[in-house]
């Protein structure tokens, strides 16, 4: 049975720094592009960043870009997501998955979803 689960989410103080991590098992997701989701209360899932595996291209949300970094180890089949100067406005559910295909990541469509872990910023 393959499983997505998160880790490290929590509470934290608007400027704070949280370090994420999606550990996969069940199957070898190094040739799966890989990421990070979130959503709020009230509101659609949004994608935060993505990493194909291909060639390690990554995209990120313009809101998050230049404050959070997502990278993979393969050799514990985990994909990371370090989200430094948290601001209220991250407050969400963060969600990892994976998909074969980049693209579906990009239009948020994946074949494996972890059960997400809650950020919440407080100001």
């Amino acid at each position: 049975q393959v499983q997505l689960v998160e880790s490290g989410g929590g509470l934290v103080q608007a400027g704070g720094s949280l370090r994420l991590s999606c550990a996969a098992s069940g199957r070898t997701f190094s040739d799966y592009a890989r990421g990070w989701f979130r959503q709020a209360p009230g509101k659609e899932r949004e994608l935060v960043a993505i990493i194909s595996a291909s060639d390690g291209n990554i995209l990120y949300a313009d809101s998050v870009q230049g404050r959070f970094t997502i990278s993979t180890d393969n050799a514990k089949n985990t994909v990371y997501l370090q989200m430094n100067s948290l601001k209220p406005e991250d407050t969400a559910v963060y969600y990892c998955a994976a998909d074969r295909a980049y693209s579906h990541l990009r239009g948020i469509v994946a074949a494996y979803w972890g059960q997400g872990t809650q950020v919440t910023v407080s100001s």
